[in-house]
Parts: structure tokens; C-alpha cells; sequence
């Protein structure tokens, strides 16, 4: 076995929906490197050194590095997936189509090409697909996992790998601890978007709350709902492959109370919800926002967030227009939440 690593060149804007992507195409670990996160490290912390050029030889572009594993027959087998769901009165797929089956090399480079052409349709992709080389290394699928360690999103919330074992770190009384792997699935928190949702989570769940996860990925927000009390949690993504993915993690941490299926704000079961929260992207929430006040509780709140701050205005035009008042902003780097209820 050897393992393909595919360089795409891109745009912030569009890293997340490409790392998605890649991770519901079944890539077994995906790396991003944002040069201007590395320039803010530095920029923010006078104790910070790099040579002269450093910063300069990281370019512009936002390179996400992807790794499949290839069999000795040159076959590579892609994401898990035998049904789409997809309702043409929606807003309709992000990322397309996914194979269960296994293709040759080439056929399967083809194929993630497709899907970021697709990305493309959404948002700016910059350069995007910039090919792709072998790696030989027989202990690279564990080998990357020394990378990882626990992280904390908010005063609560740790997420965990999974490959640390119980008992080998101790969490203070009153911590959250989230168990997940950060090269299985998209949606670990790492990002602004997700810890921005993550600490609101923690700031508004009460025990009686029920929660819609609109677009739940990797079922991070939904687990965390859960585990910080709320009484019902709906997971909901277009995507069924998103959808298993969000059940095992569900099941992983426990969390009976999380109903994981596919669908997007028109089939979801449980309406109206207390706390509706979307961490997808600006367009998206745009164009869903006139269908949130009637899932909503009286009193209910609106959490979104995977807005870059060049289409916030869109988004909260959006929201106004669909009868809701924003009550609170947040902000990470480029990044927007915003917490909204009805008028």
C-alpha cells in the first residue's frame, strides 16, 4: 500500500467546504496550511521569531494537503456512500454525488477534481486541484496522529482524540470532554467558525432545550448540545455520508439523545426547535434564512455561523428580511456568528 497526497491550492473562503469534501470523499487525513493564520501567530506575539523570508515563502494561497491510500492493484476507494439525498425545491448540493466503489488512481483524481469544480459554484476555489504525488510510508496513517492532542473550544469544552486513552489526562470538575479524531471527519472544532458555535452552545443550553444541528458534519455541535444538557438533538445534513459519521461519533460519546438523518430545514421532524444552530456557509444561510422563524420556538434562538466577513452584510439582510433581529455578533479573524431571534 502506498498513499496519494493531493495539494490543492485555494482561497480561506473556501478551505472548509474543501476539507469537507475530502473527508466525505473518504481521504484518510487532510492538512491545511493557512499562511495568513502563521503571519497573525506571528503579527500578534512579539516573543515570535522566523527568519527573514519566512513568512514571505508561505504565499497567499491556503494549501490543503489530502491522503489517500492506494492498493497494491492502484485502486483507490472513495467515501462510503450509496444514497444521495437531494430535494431540487432546495438549496441544493454542495459537493455532489460521492461513490461506495473503489476507482483506479487516476479515475478517483478525476472525481475530487469534479467535486471542487463544484465547490467552485458556491465560492471562490482560487487555483484549486495542483496534483498529486505518492508517499511512501507503510506508518503514515498513525504516524500523523502524534500531531494531535486535546484541545479545549471554550471554558468547558474539550475535544478529545480518541486514540488517547481514558485516564491519560485529567480534566478539572465540570469539564465537557468530546471524543473525536481530527483526520476522520471535518468538523473538529480547530476552526473559528466551530469554536465561535461551541462557546454560544455553552453560553445558552439549558436542561429543557431541544436543538436542530442544520448541516451537522461530523455531529460536533450536536454532541456538545448534547452533552451540555439539552433534552432533544436533531443532526441533520444533506449528506448521508455526514449522517453516519455524526451517528458513530454520537454513539462514541454516548449521546442517546441525538436523532442523526438526512435532510436538510424542510424535513426536519421536531419543529420548532428552542436553538437552531447552522455552522455551514453565508450563501446557504442566506438563502434558508426566510424558513427559520417557523422552526422556531417563541423564544427561540438562531445560531449560525461559517460566514466569512465579506458576505456578513449578506447574511444579516437576509435575517432582517426574514422577520428576526440579531442579538449578539462574534468574530474570530475573518470569521462571523451571530445569535438571532425573532422579532
Amino acid at each position: 500500500m502506498r498513499w496519494a497526497e493531493i495539494t490543492i491550492r485555494t482561497t480561506e473562503e473556501a478551505s472548509d467546504a474543501i476539507c469537507e469534501m475530502l473527508a466525505q470523499a473518504g481521504a484518510d487525513g487532510i492538512a491545511s496550511q493557512d499562511p495568513d493564520e502563521f503571519r497573525k501567530t506571528v503579527d500578534n506575539d512579539p516573543l515570535s521569531y522566523c527568519e527573514d523570508g519566512t513568512i514571505e515563502s508561505y504565499g497567499q494561497d491556503v494549501v490543503i494537503k489530502a491522503y489517500f491510500a492506494e492498493t497494491d492493484e492502484g485502486m483507490i476507494r472513495m467515501g462510503a456512500k450509496s444514497e444521495e439525498f437531494a430535494n431540487p425545491d432546495g438549496v441544493g448540493m454542495i459537493y455532489g454525488s460521492i461513490t461506495d466503489k473503489e476507482l483506479p488512481t487516476a479515475d478517483a483524481m478525476e472525481f475530487i477534481k469534479q467535486r471542487i469544480a463544484g465547490i467552485g459554484e458556491f465560492l471562490d476555489i482560487g487555483k484549486g486541484f495542483d496534483g498529486f504525488r505518492y508517499v511512501d510510508d507503510e506508518d503514515w496513517a498513525n504516524n500523523w496522529k502524534k500531531y494531535y492532542e486535546e484541545f479545549r473550544l471554550s471554558d468547558r469544552i474539550v475535544i478529545c482524540p480518541s486514540w488517547i486513552e481514558e485516564g491519560d489526562t485529567e480534566l478539572e470538575k465540570g469539564a465537557v470532554k468530546i471524543v473525536l479524531d481530527p483526520g476522520s471527519a471535518f468538523g473538529t472544532g480547530t476552526h473559528e467558525t466551530t469554536s465561535m458555535c461551541a462557546e454560544i452552545l455553552d453560553q445558552v443550553i439549558k436542561p429543557d432545550t431541544s436543538v436542530l444541528d442544520l448541516g451537522t458534519g461530523s455531529g460536533i455541535l450536536a454532541i456538545i448540545a448534547s452533552k451540555l444538557g439539552a433534552s432533544s438533538v436533531d443532526a441533520v445534513d444533506i449528506d448521508s455520508l455526514a449522517v453516519k459519521v455524526a451517528e458513530e461519533n454520537s454513539a462514541i460519546n454516548g449521546c442517546s439523545n441525538i436523532e442523526c438523518y438526512t435532510g436538510e430545514l424542510k424535513s426536519v421532524k421536531n419543529a420548532p426547535y428552542d436553538l437552531i444552530v447552522a455552522n455551514i456557509i453565508a450563501d446557504v444561510i442566506a438563502e434558508i434564512a426566510c424558513d427559520i422563524p417557523s422552526d422556531l420556538a417563541d423564544d427561540g434562538l438562531f445560531v449560525c455561523s461559517g460566514i466569512i466577513a465579506g458576505k456578513k452584510d449578506r447574511v444579516i439582510s437576509a435575517l432582517e428580511a426574514a422577520g428576526m433581529k440579531i442579538v449578539e455578533e462574534r468574530s474570530k479573524n475573518d470569521w462571523m456568528a451571530y445569535i438571532a431571534k425573532r422579532r
